[in-house]
C-alpha cells in the first residue's frame, strides 16, 4: 500500500473542484483517429502497424519506388490541446469558458461540451489525421484556419471588457498549443499591454498555464521571444510552463542550456533539464511529463514521481493534455507539487486505459487502486 497515494485520495474526497472558474484557449481541431494497416485479413479484420519505427521502415522501403498504406479511420473526435484539456477539466464540474478555433459559421459538432462549459468560436477549426501506434502517435495537421486566431478576432468575437472580466474572475487561464497558432505571441503581447493592466490585483494570484506543444517547427528566435514573455505575466498570474520530455530537451537546446550533442543523446538528466529551464525563465513553475514519470520545479524545489505506465493503451492522443488537466487541477485545489504530479499522472493513466477522461469520483477511485498496487 502506497501511503502517499492513499492520503491523496482521501484528501481529494474532501475537495470541491466545482467551485473553480477557468478560461482556456485558443486552438481547436477535428481529430480523426486512424490505424495504419499492416495486414488485411478480411473485409472487416486487419492487423495494425504497431510502432512508429515499423511504420517508418514501411515508408523507407518505398524510397525511389512507391507504396500504398491503408489507413482505417477509427473515430472522429474533438481535438487540439485546448479542447482536450478543457474536456478533461470539465469532467470535474468546474465553470469553464473555452475560446478558440471551434468552427465557422457555427461551432462544429465534435466540440459539444458539458453544460458547465461556455464556448466562444473565433475561427474555423483545423483538422488532424492522428495515426496511432503503441509507442506514440503521428499527427498530420491541416491548420491554415488557425492563422485567424488573432487578438483582433478575440476583441471582435468576445470583447475587451468581457475578456477582462473573465480573466479577473478565473482561477486558471490556460493558453496551449502555441506552436500551431502563428499569432499567439502577438496575442500574449496584446494581453499584457491591454488586458492585464485592467485586471485587479488579487491576494492569491490565479494560475496561467502554458503548453508550447512541440515547438520544433518554429524558429528559435520565435520560441525564445515567446518564452521570455512568460515572466511578464507574473505581475497578475502564477505562471506554469508544461512540456513533454521531447519538448523539454528541445527547449533546453533552443535556450542554449546544454551542449547540442549532449541534448541529442539526452545525456542531461530530467532533473537537470527541468531545473535549468526553470532557472533560465524564472517563472513560478516548470512541469515535464515523460511517458513513465513526471517532474516539476516549483519555487526552486525539484520533485519527481513515477506514473502508472500502460503498455497497451486504448488511446494515446490527448494523454499529455489530460496530464496537464490533472496537474493544474491539483495545483488549483491546493495540493503540494508532488501530489499535483500524481493527480496529473492518474488523470492520464485513467484516460489511456479507458479512452475517456475521469470525473472526480473516477479519478479518486483510480488513485486508490493505484495505491493498492493493482494497476
Amino acid at each position: 500500500m502506497d501511503n502517499k497515494k492513499t492520503l491523496l485520495a482521501q484528501r481529494l474526497k474532501a475537495l470541491q473542484p466545482e467551485r473553480l472558474k477557468m478560461v482556456l484557449g485558443f486552438d481547436g481541431f477535428v481529430d480523426e483517429i486512424i490505424h495504419p494497416v499492416d495486414k488485411r485479413l478480411s473485409a472487416d479484420k486487419y492487423t495494425r502497424i504497431e510502432t512508429i519505427s515499423a511504420f517508418a521502415s514501411r515508408l523507407a522501403k518505398a524510397s525511389g519506388l512507391s507504396t500504398n498504406v491503408e489507413l482505417v479511420p477509427v473515430a472522429k473526435k474533438l481535438g487540439g490541446n485546448g479542447p482536450i484539456m478543457c474536456n478533461a477539466l470539465a469532467r470535474h464540474g468546474s465553470a469553464i469558458t473555452y475560446i478558440g478555433a471551434l468552427g465557422e459559421p457555427g461551432i462544429h459538432g465534435v466540440f459539444k461540451m458539458p453544460d458547465n462549459v461556455t464556448l466562444h468560436s473565433i475561427a474555423d477549426s483545423g483538422h488532424t489525421d492522428a495515426l496511432e501506434f503503441l509507442d506514440g502517435k503521428l499527427l498530420f495537421g491541416k491548420m491554415h484556419s488557425l492563422n485567424d486566431v488573432t487578438y483582433a478576432r478575440l476583441l471582435k468575437m468576445v470583447g475587451e471588457a468581457e475578456l477582462v472580466r473573465m480573466l479577473s474572475e478565473a482561477d486558471l487561464f490556460a493558453s496551449v498549443n502555441w506552436s500551431m497558432l502563428p499569432a499567439m505571441t502577438s496575442v500574449w503581447n496584446s494581453m499584457l499591454q491591454n488586458l492585464l493592466p485592467k485586471m485587479p490585483k488579487r491576494e492569491k494570484k490565479p494560475y496561467f498555464f502554458v503548453d508550447l506543444a512541440d515547438p520544433e517547427k518554429r524558429e528559435n528566435v520565435e520560441i525564445i521571444e515567446a518564452l521570455d514573455l512568460l515572466k511578464k505575466f507574473t505581475i497578475r498570474f502564477t505562471v506554469v510552463l508544461g512540456l513533454n520530455k521531447k519538448e523539454a530537451y528541445d527547449v533546453a537546446g533552443v535556450l542554449g542550456l546544454f551542449p547540442k550533442d549532449a541534448l541529442a543523446a539526452m545525456t542531461p538528466t530530467l532533473k537537470e533539464v527541468t531545473e535549468a529551464i526553470y532557472r533560465r525563465l524564472w517563472i513560478d513553475a516548470v512541469v515535464v511529463h515523460p511517458v513513465d514519470r513526471s517532474a516539476t520545479c516549483v519555487n526552486g524545489i525539484y520533485r519527481e514521481a513515477f506514473g502508472p505506465y500502460c503498455d497497451k493503451p486504448k488511446l494515446t492522443t490527448g494523454a499529455g493534455d489530460n496530464f496537464n488537466a490533472g496537474y493544474v487541477l491539483g495545483l488549483l485545489l491546493g495540493l503540494d507539487p508532488e501530489e499535483a504530479l500524481l493527480t496529473g499522472m492518474a488523470t492520464s493513466g485513467f484516460y489511456v486505459r479507458n479512452a475517456k477522461s475521469p470525473d472526480f469520483a473516477e479519478l479518486t477511485a483510480f488513485i486508490e487502486v493505484w495505491a493498492s498496487g493493482n494497476i
